[in-house]
């Protein structure tokens, strides 16, 4: 069996290490050369997208910012999962904040503005402070502006109005405008649904960010009330779109209910701890998915945490020495921010989970984990 991905990041790559055991194989269409390749070598030439197609016995995505002709030509082959109106949903927040509505499931107070009028109205009608979201292109903490005086209002909007008029997607742009939330921390929760609409939900990961950028997850399942709370949010979102895959949801606790942030159709960065944590990884799930395979268990095997590497090439060796410690490199280029990685720990319970990530956090340099050493002492 043949599955193409589109994307030939590292999300691929894991979908085809994890793809292995079953037998599938697993093609990537890389969007910037526009062939399909390798997604662990990169450098085989499959062909084109038509011929990926073609040899393709199911199709699904690595990413949501996937240019539409493609998405058309895929669905038109009755072989993509999920379908492209769930991918799109995923890459435009305006379509995001519908399907939340229509699901009723709760998220922030918001407006959608493109001028200025509806900008000033916006700010009128919500209270500060207020968070801003491009609603195409936005990612990790980017198309992301603060407003928490009305002061500022006037230089974020010529900052807003640039940035909408340098759109080069080709769709009509917007801004997203929410009521910030004063959450108490932030959430995550990676399910799967089969074409037969069986839901299978991970546990609830606690996660912390750097500069906008997911730096820490830890899976401990310890909260059943949220538990139900976000499988019931994901049963109402995967179902409302008529989903088939790993579906991410990103939630803010405040106090004892969550509001949903954004979501994710693909696998995603908060669930690579299942890679260690779970009898089978969300990579695998999402591919058993596709492919319309039995699921697999989502239960938590084990007290686990992730630790993305961002931006460095190397970690000490001797880290490998602390059990329980898996590494798993992207095989990537250097570059300032980029995910080149991630580690996990795992403890047979919470403590031992605690007292492993503590001392791998001391052991990993401060220069490329800043704070990582800070949030550990927090557990």
């Amino acid at each position: 069996m043949n599955v193409l991905v589109l994307g030939a990041g590292q999300l691929a790559r894991m979908m085809a290490l994890a793809s292995k055991p079953l037998n599938i194989n697993v093609r990537a269409y890389d969007v910037g050369s526009e062939r399909v390749v390798d997604p662990l070598s990169l450098s085989v030439d499959y062909g084109d997208l038509a011929q990926g197609i073609l040899d393709a016995d199911a199709i699904t995505a690595e990413f949501e910012h996937i240019a539409h002709d493609v998405l058309a030509a895929c669905e038109q082959s009755g072989k993509l999962f999920p379908s492209s109106q769930a991918i799109k949903t995923g890459g435009d927040r305006r379509l995001e904040k519908t399907l939340l509505a229509q699901a009723g499931v709760a998220n922030a107070k918001h407006k959608i503005i493109a001028n200025k009028f509806e900008f000033d109205e916006a700010i009128e009608s919500l209270t500060l402070p207020l968070i801003m979201k491009s609603a195409l292109a936005g990612y990790d903490g980017k198309g992301q502006w603060r407003l928490k005086d009305k002061s500022e209002a006037e230089a974020i909007w010529q900052e807003i109005k640039s940035f909408i008029e340098g759109d080069t997607s080709g769709r009509p742009q917007a801004i997203v405008v929410e009521q910030m939330v004063p959450f108490d921390r932030e959430v995550s929760m990676v399910g799967v649904r089969s074409k037969t609409g069986q839901t299978l939900a991970y546990p609830l990961t606690e996660n912390h960010h750097s500069k906008g950028v997911l730096s820490v997850s830890l899976a401990i399942n310890e909260h059943q009330n949220l538990q139900a709370q976000a499988t019931e949010a994901f049963d109402k979102i995967a179902n409302a779109l008529d989903y088939v895959g790993v579906l991410a949801i990103e939630f803010f606790q405040v106090g004892d209910s969550l509001l949903v942030n954004e979501i994710a159709p693909r696998v995603h960065n908060s669930g690579h701890w299942t890679q260690q944590g779970a009898d089978t990884c969300q990579f695998e799930n999402h591919i058993r998915a596709v492919c319309q395979l039995p699921l697999g268990s989502t239960e938590l095997v084990r007290p686990t945490a992730m630790i993305n590497i961002l931006g460095t090439d190397s970690v000490p060796h001797s880290i490998l020495e602390i059990p329980s410690v898996t590494l798993h490199w992207y095989g990537k280029g250097k570059r300032a921010g980029r995910k080149m990685g991630h580690i996990n720990v795992c403890g047979s319970t919470r403590t031992e989970l605690i007292s492993r990530l503590t001392q791998l956090s001391t052991m990993l340099p401060n220069a490329d984990f800043p704070d990582v050493n800070e949030y550990v002492s927090t557990l």
